[in-house]
């Protein structure tokens, strides 16, 4: 057998290149979100302490914090830190959730000029509490170390039955015809001015007598809302008959702050309070989900105009999650 020349051989001649280490994709520190032409410059951390529910909503292709151009970055100072994301959510309620946050995070952890609850709070994380009976000793509590929010959002989709005989009506084509349209309209702003968080959910659970849903509203309303609150944010979403609701709360603890007569900041838990809160950490990132029909008759009649009764079904889905920031 003949030899083999190694000095010809194609793996001997192949040139050994140095890789390129330096094309790992720099992370984003601040993302420039479009939200139906209005922009928010967010720092990256403040997006990640969303709600798993409303990053959904603002990314449901799935969020990238690397600049995509990086591999092709020479360096230089041409680069940027913000890369302009399309996003298809509502800028007003975006704003809204972005300030209770942020409120939150000042409250708790304070700030440059005054010390939040946090500081207050050492003692608990140093021992200086009792030890309670029913779950992680206090220095394994998150409930100590982070503001808990609860977050409560609803998409509710309502459909419309008109009258028979009226002038609503659609086309061969199923387009509806203007009154039918505006008998839509005034459906939904009949919908948007109901506020009140419960009022539906009572409803069902007065019909169905669903023990689980009573206990659910029991459950929030010892936990930081109200029977009587009101949606925090509620509007009409363009071109669609849908409304979206979304309520945050402070998650009550049983952590209570006090002065002392002599002005000295106190600090006591009540346990019984703090193991119901500890119940809503289920939802923390793993929000839960709850759907139900609502059909109600309303009267649509303007001023002076004879009785119009209107059947109308609302499809609501409720999100229940608990955020920690």
């Amino acid at each position: 057998m003949a030899a083999v020349n190694l000095a010809n051989s194609p793996i001997t001649q192949v040139s050994q290149t140095p890789v390129q280490t330096n094309l790992q994709p720099q992370l984003l520190t601040r993302l420039l979100l479009d939200l139906r032409g209005r922009r928010f410059s967010v720092d990256r951390e403040n997006i990640l302490s969303l709600p798993e529910s409303v990053l959904l909503c603002l990314f449901p292709n799935g969020l990238v914090l690397s600049r995509q151009s990086a591999a092709l970055s020479d360096g230089g100072d041409n680069d940027y830190d913000e890369e302009l994301y399309g996003v298809d959510f509502d800028p007003d309620c975006f704003e809204y959730v972005l300030n209770f946050f942020q409120r939150a995070r000042e409250e708790f952890y304070g700030t440059s000029n005054s010390p939040g609850l946090l500081a207050a709070q050492q003692q608990l994380l140093e021992g200086g509490s009792p030890t309670s009976d029913f779950g992680p000793s206090p220095s394994q509590n998150p409930l100590l170390t982070k503001q808990a929010i609860i977050v409560l959002r609803e998409e509710l989709e309502y459909f419309s039955i008109p009258p028979k005989n009226g002038k609503e009506a659609t086309d061969a084509r199923g387009i509806a015809n203007d009154a039918l349209l505006e008998l839509k309209r005034k459906c939904g702003d009949y919908l948007l001015h109901k506020r009140n968080i419960f009022t539906a959910l009572q409803r069902n659970v007065n019909k169905e007598n669903n023990l689980a849903e009573q206990h659910l509203i029991d459950m929030l309303c010892m936990s930081g809302f109200d029977r009587d609150d009101e949606w925090g944010y509620r509007a009409m979403e363009p071109s669609r008959c849908c409304i979206s609701s979304i309520a945050l709360v402070l998650l009550k603890t049983g952590i209570v702050h006090s002065t002392s007569p002599t002005g000295e900041r106190q600090v006591t838990v009540d346990y019984n309070q703090m193991a119901t809160a500890q119940k809503l950490l289920l939802f923390w990132r793993k929000p839960a989900r709850k759907c139900w029909w609502d059909g109600i008759e309303v009267d649509l009649a303007g001023p002076g105009e004879p009785e119009k009764i209107i059947k109308l079904w609302a499809r609501r889905v409720w999100t229940l999650e608990l955020s920690l920031v």
